[in-house]
């Protein structure tokens, strides 16, 4: 129990962040109206994003001080896992797009970026797949890993903050929680960002384990 005490708390405060977040009180704002409840969802999922592939990063870094492979396949499972928050993140972005801009996908620099990021890890993925010698492929995406990070953040938060911009935080435009969010939504929004990140590293976790398992039994055979 005081081993799982982080898992706990990530189903608790995702489970109340989504029920508040579906029938909680919002403030009345005009084009978001009821869509602001989507800054529940959306913004977790690149914040559980960004710090799994850090995670990634940081792993990296170990595995060529170490040459563990074991650290290996951590940087590559929260590679694995951050992409499935990217999607989600995608998802729920084009949707809050198409209600508040018309349109899901409009040619603005955050979500181009975003596009761009998603491609470049993507190709992480790929580039292992690539390579079978196990020590080349761990050094060759290690490396690649330690560069795409900080392009990726470049991408995302330094990049459009210096262009027009329709997206909140970006091109001179304020944020959600300067102007929209009320004292009720923002427990709530700093609830969910905890737990889908703790959520995040659960399910790393999970795949970690898993691979660990899957490359024992390989060995056996």
């Amino acid at each position: 129990m005081r081993k799982n005490w982080w898992k706990i708390l990530a189903a608790c405060l995702v489970s109340a962040s989504v029920v508040a977040g579906f029938i909680g009180p919002v403030p009345e704002l005009h084009i978001l109206n009821e869509s602001i409840r989507n800054v529940y969802f959306h913004v977790p999922m690149w914040f559980s994003m960004l710090i799994l592939y850090l995670i990634s990063v940081i792993y990296s870094v170990k595995y060529l001080n170490s040459g563990d492979i074991k650290h290996d396949i951590m940087a590559v499972e929260a590679v694995n896992t951050g992409i499935i928050f990217c999607f989600f993140g995608l998802l729920t972005g084009m949707q809050w797009a198409n209600i508040t801009w018309g349109e899901p996908w409009p040619n603005d620099p955050k979500l181009n970026g975003s596009a761009i990021a998603t491609l470049m890890y993507l190709a992480y993925l790929v580039l292992r797949n690539a390579l079978d010698e196990e020590q080349k492929r761990a050094k060759i995406s290690a490396v690649y890993n330690i560069f795409a990070f900080p392009i990726m953040v470049v991408l995302l938060y330094i990049l459009p903050k210096l262009t027009d911009s329709l997206h909140p935080g970006s091109g001179g435009n304020s944020t959600f929680g300067e102007l929209d969010m009320d004292n009720y939504m923002r427990p709530v929004f700093y609830s969910a960002v905890v737990g889908w990140i703790l959520t995040g590293a659960w399910v790393c976790t999970i795949r970690y384990r898993l691979r660990l398992l899957e490359n024992k039994s390989n060995k056996i055979q």
